[in-house]
């Protein structure tokens, strides 16, 4: 019997929510923005041309030092491919697949570290048919992993943003 994920829809808003300051930062040459009162530098977030970048970048994540100490799973290699439909992203863990939509209606939405970093914390799942694709503990995955590849802003950033929208972490 499947998980119940519960927490889907509220993840998605706060990514979108993140996802939208990084890109008003890029459209206005301004880094800093305001989080409850402080001011925050956002970190560059890379962006991706093609498949085999999203797969190149895949590898290099994987093969950090502390992923690996953190995570048995990324031991196991991701493929990458292009995804019809414009909508998701998705992984699929049977054969490890990270499935993308790529430039569609002049848009890449897709083709973005944050997006690239969430399907990896599918991906280092210890347990993906014991808990709910979305949950806590899949949550507390993502954080670290945008903490240790993006930056601690860009994590505070996400970690707010997802508690304002209900979002529970482990």
């Amino acid at each position: 019997m499947a998980v119940r994920d519960a927490q889907r829809s509220l993840v998605y808003d706060a990514e979108g929510l993140v996802r939208g300051m990084f890109e008003r930062a890029d459209e206005f040459g301004t880094r800093t923005v305001e989080l409850h009162g402080s001011h925050l530098t956002l970190p560059v977030e890379r962006r991706f041309a093609s498949v085999e970048s999203v797969q190149s970048y895949t590898e290099r994540v994987l093969a950090l030092n502390w992923v690996r100490a953190q995570w048995d799973r990324a031991a196991l290699p991701v493929t990458v491919r292009a995804r019809a439909g414009a909508k998701a992203a998705h992984y699929e863990s049977a054969g490890a697949v990270l499935a993308i939509p790529l430039h569609t209606g002049g848009s890449a939405w897709a083709l973005r570290e944050l997006v690239i970093l969430h399907e990896l914390a599918h991906h280092l799942d210890p347990e993906p048919t014991e808990v709910a694709p979305h949950g806590p503990e899949f949550c507390a995955r993502y954080l670290e992993l945008v903490d240790g590849v993006i930056g601690p802003e860009a994590a505070l950033l996400l970690r707010t943003t997802m508690y304002s929208c209900g979002v529970r972490i482990a």
